[in-house]
């Protein structure tokens, strides 16, 4: 399991492209509500806008999600569940908004989540690093790319 205990540097949840149940942002998701179940989510935040993006789509709840989280169920138990709680959808669906959330720009976010990145960027990420695409704000700031 990746760390769940956020409060020290270099520990990252992870990438909002990993995916878990087939669904990107998922794995994300997982790592930080068990770090507030855990009490050690740090700067993060459970149950945000990029959560709700998984939360909208796949028609679950942040509530719902981590009280299945708290049972201490692991990564293949958590996407069992999201499989069989999940809104039904056809697989070409779940690929295309992956593939939607992968490429989705900071122009196509809800304005108020636009005009919060556009005070956040400039403090967090490099000067020299763009931002193509909104994951790559995680991705750089995280260290991963």
């Amino acid at each position: 399991m990746p760390p769940s205990d956020f409060t020290h540097p270099g520990n990252y949840p992870r990438s909002p492209r990993e995916t878990l149940a087939g669904y990107v942002i998922a794995a994300r998701t997982l790592d930080k509500c068990r770090a507030a179940i855990a009490g050690t989510l740090g700067d993060y935040k459970f149950d945000c806008p990029l959560d709700n993006f998984f939360f909208d789509f796949t028609g679950l709840t942040a509530e719902s999600f981590r009280e299945f989280v708290s049972t201490g169920a692991d990564d293949e138990e958590v996407a069992d569940w999201i499989g069989e709680n999940a809104s039904s959808r056809e697989r070409h669906e779940i690929i295309q908004w992956n593939n939607d959330m992968r490429g989705k720009r900071i122009c196509e976010l809800p304005v108020a989540l636009q005009e919060f990145l556009e005070g956040y960027i400039p403090q967090f990420i490099p000067t020299n690093r763009p931002v193509y695409v909104w994951f790559d704000v995680y991705d750089i700031e995280e260290e991963r790319s």
